[in-house]
């Protein structure tokens, strides 16, 4: 059979399965996010069917999928409310910090990981999961509640930390000095501000410009830019995804409106092939032997986030029932712990990766279903901005 034909009937079945398994997820009244990360476990390395031809298109479609999400959830607000909102919630960043990266430092140093492999470890549970949290805050209908801002702000918080921190990592982990390390995080967190600070500055005029021409032209500039603008932080040695979300923070008005409708279909379909690929690079056999410890971190580290997430929605005024919405949220790791993993791993601490893969599959999975039944069965939570009504304080 030709390469192409294998490729086709792949992704044929693949899209089928995560058809019937949404189908199969909106009838249990659950995210999807947990059944296609299993999905993606299924025809990974060591699964019950791995993919040959697709495998490198689930891959690039993954990549694609991270900068959609962050995209569409930067549509959500703009520019001058989220610089308020991180200035509101720098003292939850910093209790997000010591209350999440503190046990992975006591696990290294418990597995004998000596004190650089402890710093990457505590990275891995420090920072929760943009690209599954947006996604489960869309499915769920919470992007207008009371709580999404202080949850969204962490988020960003921690993928500009994510900015000083992994230049930082890969020179220490490559060997490098402190001083050189501290120079790389510098340059990269100056990147991010300024792009910041020139979405503020032209993002009205962005989202003018963008208003002409019909769904087409909308459809290719917004992609155009934001990839280019998510391809130039990745180069600078800023997430990818933090790029797109400050291109999403710079539209407004109607031009967010018009953005949100065109993007959503290609979000939904890339998105599914990110959380696809998520499960492709874990292998099972890895995973079970060090299951026990995995599990063990993941439960200190979940009620260590829901306390984060409390405490930041607190400060915001939000209830009970809110607070606790919004630390189950930030539970799942995703994206930024595999690539601290694969750092360590390449430069030599073997011993993290099968450790990181467990914990973070543990929690990708978990996390969104703790969320979705986080709080009373059959509560009533406000539409997003950008459907239909308006956005409403819940409790």
């Amino acid at each position: 059979m030709s390469e192409t034909a294998t490729l086709l009937l792949e992704l044929g079945g693949v899209f089928i399965a995560l058809s019937l398994l949404g189908v199969l997820a909106r009838w249990i009244r659950i995210s999807p996010v947990p059944l296609f990360l299993l999905a993606g476990l299924a025809v990974g390395e060591g699964g019950i069917r791995p993919l040959q031809a697709a495998g490198p298109f689930v891959e690039v479609g993954a990549e694609l999928g991270l900068v959609l999400l962050l995209f569409v959830l930067g549509l959500e607000f703009s520019a001058g409310e989220f610089v308020q909102s991180l200035r509101h919630h720098a003292r939850s960043g910093i209790v997000d910090l010591v209350l999440n990266a503190t046990p992975g430092l006591v696990a290294g140093a418990l597995l004998g990981l000596g004190w650089i492999g402890s710093l990457a470890l505590a990275g891995v549970t420090w920072i929760s999961s943009s690209g599954i949290i947006a996604r489960l805050l869309s499915d769920l209908n919470r992007l207008g509640n009371r709580e999404s801002p202080s949850v969204l702000s962490l988020l960003v918080i921690e993928d500009v930390a994510m900015a000083a921190y992994l230049p930082a990592m890969s020179v220490l982990l490559a060997g490098g000095t402190v001083v050189q390390a501290l120079a790389g995080s510098t340059g990269a967190v100056a990147v991010v501000l300024t792009v910041l600070w020139a979405s503020r500055r032209w993002g009205e005029l962005l989202s003018r410009r963008l208003v002409l021409g019909d769904d087409e032209q909308l459809l290719l500039q917004l992609l155009g830019l934001t990839l280019l603008v998510a391809g130039l932080a990745e180069w600078l040695g800023v997430s990818a995804g933090v790029g797109a979300f400050l291109i999403g923070l710079s539209l407004s008005g109607t031009s967010a409106d018009r953005a949100r409708t065109v993007v959503r279909p290609l979000r939904d379909l890339f998105a599914a092939a990110f959380f696809v690929a998520f499960g492709l690079s874990t292998d099972p056999a890895d995973v079970l032997p060090v299951l026990p410890q995995a599990v063990a971190l993941a439960v200190v580290t979940a009620f260590t986030k829901v306390a984060t997430g409390w405490y930041a929605a607190a400060r915001d005024g939000v209830a009970t029932r809110g607070r606790l919405r919004a630390g189950t949220a930030l539970i799942p790791r995703g994206e930024f712990s595999v690539v601290v993993a694969e750092l360590a791993v390449i430069a030599g601490l073997v011993a993290i990766g099968p450790l990181v893969s467990a914990y973070v599959l543990v929690l990708a999975v978990a996390g969104p279903l703790v969320t979705r039944y986080a709080d009373r069965p059959g509560a009533r939570y406000s539409a997003p901005r950008g459907q239909s009504g308006s956005p409403q304080a819940s409790a």
